[in-house]
């Protein structure tokens, strides 16, 4: 399959600096066009780099750019989206319908009804969604809120398992959440915010979502409550999560922990980004941890690994950790893993 054409939205922030490292080197995608507003219009990504990695060699000194959507609907063939929510839908939404697919790490579409709110390994089934899209439009894929991201990947399977009552959620939250220019350091040196604006609802709805099941065209929600709290603490990347589900079901702890180890329901598909496993489970105490666990993955895969330790079963109540790296898995990469199971699926790419 030939490389398609790409274009990262937003591409000077800390999300869209990292679509444009994932994406440089891509075997089935081409070097992006890095597009931005009036501020940023004219540098080069090397001017606004915020990671801790350089930026690759490649693109480092590619010039940011301003482009309309209908410009990019004539240079390019899948748009990866990093604008911020409440930006990002009508320009979205303008891209789909002048027929180029839209990967986006948005909350502006994710509650739309024929927009999957997308993990791969959680609820591939949900692509489906897209047969109902308007006539001639091309797809909005989302991927879910960062915490919530990590989160059903470490519930999707032991689920089952467990039939919940309810889910009760903690999280920990990194400083890059909060994107460029993000948390004052004077506000977070010494500190943890106990509060997140719309992050402890986002949890909630989208996980309910992505939990749930398809019927009739439909996503019918998982309809277990899910108690979030939310705080922002010092940690440049990864979320770190403490979760309690409440079951109905009492499996060994042999058969939860064998559901982590053996989950990976990717193995088949040829998709670039994707983690094999995509869960590790550790035994230590003192596990996961943000500065020793946020990249663990090999390859294109690197930081798409949710680390899940301290698990704790009395029943009813399961106890774990889980941690994710919201950029990564959370963000960039969780998007491009989305583009790359929709273009195997036939909904984009060659021939349509």
């Amino acid at each position: 399959m030939p490389k398609a054409r790409t274009a990262v939205l937003g591409a000077s922030g800390y999300i869209g600096q990292e679509f444009a490292r994932r994406l440089a080197d891509h075997p089935g995608f081409e070097t992006p066009t890095l597009v931005v507003g009036d501020r940023s219009e004219g540098r080069t990504l090397s001017d606004v780099w915020q990671l801790a990695e350089p930026p690759p060699e490649a693109i480092a000194d590619v010039r940011l750019v301003r482009m309309t959507p209908r410009r990019l609907a004539e240079r390019a063939e899948a748009v990866f989206s990093a604008l911020p929510s409440g930006t990002a839908g009508p320009i979205e939404s303008e891209i789909a319908r002048r027929g180029v697919p839209v990967f986006t790490n948005a909350s502006d579409h994710r509650l739309d009804p024929h927009v999957p709110l997308l993990v791969p390994e959680v609820n591939p089934g949900h692509l489906a969604l897209l047969r109902a899209r308007p006539r001639g439009s091309a797809p909005i894929v989302a991927n879910p809120n960062c915490s919530a991201a990590g989160l059903v990947l470490a519930l999707a399977p032991v689920v089952p398992l467990l039939a919940p009552r309810a889910v009760h959620v903690t999280t920990y939250q990194a400083l890059s959440g909060a994107g460029i220019p993000g948390v004052p350091s004077i506000s977070i040196l010494d500190n943890v915010i106990p509060h997140i604006p719309g992050e402890e609802e986002k949890i909630a709805q989208e996980s309910a979502r992505m939990l749930g099941r398809l019927s009739r065209g439909a996503v019918r929600p998982l309809e277990v409550p899910f108690l979030a709290n939310c705080a922002r603490v010092g940690v440049r990347d990864a979320h770190l999560e403490a979760v309690t589900v409440e079951a109905r079901k009492r499996p060994a702890l042999s058969e939860l922990e064998a559901a982590w180890r053996t989950f990976d329901p990717l193995a088949d598909l040829p998709l670039e980004t994707a983690p094999h496993p995509p869960i590790v489970l550790r035994s230590e105490l003192d596990r996961p941890q943000p500065l020793r666990d946020r990249w663990v993955g090999v390859g294109r895969a690197r930081g798409m690994v949710a680390t899940v330790g301290r698990v704790r079963w009395a029943a009813p109540y399961l106890r774990f950790f889980v941690l994710s790296h919201n950029a990564v898995r959370g963000g960039a990469g969780g998007s491009i893993l989305n583009a790359e199971l929709a273009r195997a699926a036939g909904y984009w790419g060659a021939g349509r």
